[in-house]
């Protein structure tokens, strides 16, 4: 049985549930999500399994999830990297930010999420239970896409995108 951190607004552990009830019941929990860019910099984004248990068939970020009981978020995103697409990259948390979001089957998203931004240039080599298909993509192309198709993503990426994108930006070179 998976378990989430319950948080309060600062972040601060309240204790643990599992994951599905966290989700039924719309309670704070600590996530993270992982954008991985290759040296052209486009996005790496997974299209979730169409059996995952919500937005299943969506396009989002390259990884995501819940650390686990004493698990930092680095390590955390790690683990999640290899579990969800089948590789290894550094990588490091840019900003962290709450959301709350009503799903496709009732559940809501209500996070404290932190935000990891990382690089790799191979093919990743993705987990048939977690990814369906994935893609790197140009932020140009991407934001197209994002307007005229919305369904088609999570609603925690349409949520984080701007906010990367800027960072992105402020931190160009």
């Amino acid at each position: 049985m998976e378990q989430v951190i319950l948080v309060d607004r600062s972040n601060h552990e309240i204790g643990l549930m599992e994951k599905q009830e966290a989700h039924v019941k719309g309670l704070l929990h600590r996530a993270f999500s992982v954008f991985i860019f290759n040296e052209k910099n486009e996005l790496l984004l997974q299209q979730r399994a169409f059996e995952k248990y919500h937005s299943g068939g969506l396009w989002t970020n390259t990884c995501c999830s819940h650390p686990r009981k004493n698990e930092s978020i680095l390590a955390a995103a790690k683990r999640r990297l290899v579990e969800e697409m089948g590789f290894v990259a550094p990588v490091s948390e840019i900003f962290e930010f709450i959301y709350e979001a009503k799903l496709d089957n009732g559940l809501t998203e209500h996070e404290y999420d932190h935000v990891l931004i990382g690089r790799y240039n191979q093919e990743p080599k993705p987990n048939p239970d977690e990814v369906a298909n994935w893609k790197y993509i140009d932020l140009t192309s991407l934001k197209k896409d994002m307007k005229e198709n919305r369904e088609n993503y999570t609603v925690w990426f349409l949520e984080i995108f701007d906010r990367v994108e800027e960072h992105l930006l402020k931190h160009m070179v």
